[in-house]
């Protein structure tokens, strides 16, 4: 059973939700167009990881991209959430990595497959201690970033976002239905690469919370 951490007290995942192409920037750099809904997709509560877990590469792939995000946990499900209600079913904000491997999700999309083994491996969903909602006044003025040893690698601003945090909670909850539990990855920026045995990746959400995570060899 997956759980993660919101004032130090333990939350039972229930579904976990990614939301794709969510950054123009980081839909171009990978030559994808910009979608006019949001891009959902799953990953399996087995691919979560929390701090201080070693983030272990699935040996089928030899291109494992890092992609940070802003992570919500949904503290009241709902249908058909109003944008203006959306806010409300927040339990908390953390910062994570959809972990992708690239090479495997490229022949996939070639095919016109699911992208399940690209996105749903064991250590696929890393995430951080979650702040609660009441420290944050607006998810959509937030800023967060991730270092690799040392090095910045991404910068993320959620007012960039094309589907803001309203109207991704709007979404799902209409077309899915939201659940206590639930976890949102709400898209990456720009600035996705790959990451290789012994890397340390930093990641740190405006000074609430940060995390990091070690690429086992």
């Amino acid at each position: 059973m997956a759980v993660v951490q919101l004032n130090g007290q333990n939350v039972t995942v229930a579904n976990v939700f990614c939301i794709g192409r969510n950054y123009a920037a980081h839909a171009a750099e990978l030559g994808n167009a910009v979608e006019a809904e949001p891009l959902v997709f799953l990953k399996p509560t087995s691919s979560l990881i929390a701090e201080g877990e070693p983030l272990r590469l699935p040996a089928y792939s030899s291109d494992v991209h890092h992609e940070c995000e802003l992570v919500l946990l949904i503290g009241k499900g709902g249908n058909d959430i109003a944008p203006s209600e959306a806010l409300q079913h927040v339990a908390g904000y953390a910062i994570g990595l959809d972990m992708t491997a690239r090479d495997v999700q490229g022949v996939a999309k070639q095919k016109g497959l699911p992208w399940t083994k690209a996105k749903g491996f064991r250590g696929a969903a890393t995430v951080s201690a979650f702040v609660p909602a009441e420290r944050v006044s607006d998810p959509d003025q937030l800023v967060f970033s991730l270092k690799v040893n040392g090095e910045a690698r991404q910068q993320g601003d959620t007012r960039l976002m094309l589907f803001p945090v309203p109207a991704i909670i709007h979404y799902l909850s209409t077309v899915y239905g939201l659940s206590a539990g639930d976890l949102i990855y709400t898209g990456t920026p720009e600035g996705v690469a790959a990451v290789k045995p012994g890397d340390r990746l930093h990641l740190e959400l405006q000074g609430l919370v940060s995390a990091e995570w070690s690429v086992a060899g």
